[in-house]
């Protein structure tokens, strides 16, 4: 499972995705001072493909269309509803896309792969350093909209160098 507010998650494959996970039960609206009151949702991959009448593939295609990551804003003119009717009637990324007015900068057919089959690698180099506290602060406020006031307390709760490290399970601090 992923826990993400991102549908995108599904479009990689993930067989389950968990939205809406907060402690206070609620979420502060982007660029407003107000916050709405949510529940946590499971979204079974499966189920939900089940229910469409609809292949991953599919799926990954009406993504494109409302618009992911990779194509902000999807195609002009087509939300879920007409996306879904357009992968039921047309069934293949070409037969949609020949009806479509594609005008972004990556192909849809690098779009689509990518979705399908993502880079991955399985190997690692894991190297821990000292927090940039002043970058974390400049992320997470100005880009997404974090609270300054949580943003600092949260950063000072960080333990001072060389202590809090855990070396094994029986030295958890």
């Amino acid at each position: 499972a992923a826990s993400s507010q991102d549908f995108d998650s599904l479009l990689f494959g993930c067989p389950r995705l968990l939205r809406n996970l907060t402690i206070t039960g609620r979420r502060k609206l982007p660029n407003k001072d107000l916050y709405v009151e949510i529940s946590p949702e499971i979204i079974e991959l499966a189920e939900m493909l089940r229910s469409l009448g609809i292949s991953r593939e599919q799926l990954v295609i009406i993504g494109m269309l409302g618009g992911t990551d990779y194509n902000q804003g999807g195609v002009m003119g087509i939300g879920p509803k007409k996306a879904l009717k357009m992968v039921r009637e047309k069934k293949t990324l070409k037969a949609v896309m020949d009806t479509t007015d594609w005008n972004f900068d990556v192909s849809f057919q690098e779009i689509y792969e990518f979705f399908l089959e993502p880079p991955f690698t399985d190997q690692y180099d894991l190297t821990f350093r000292e927090p940039n506290e002043s970058a974390i602060k400049s992320m997470l406020c100005d880009e997404f909209d974090f609270s300054e006031k949580r943003v600092e307390k949260a950063l000072s709760q960080i333990p001072p160098p060389g202590r809090g490290k855990q070396t094994d399970l029986t030295t958890w601090t």
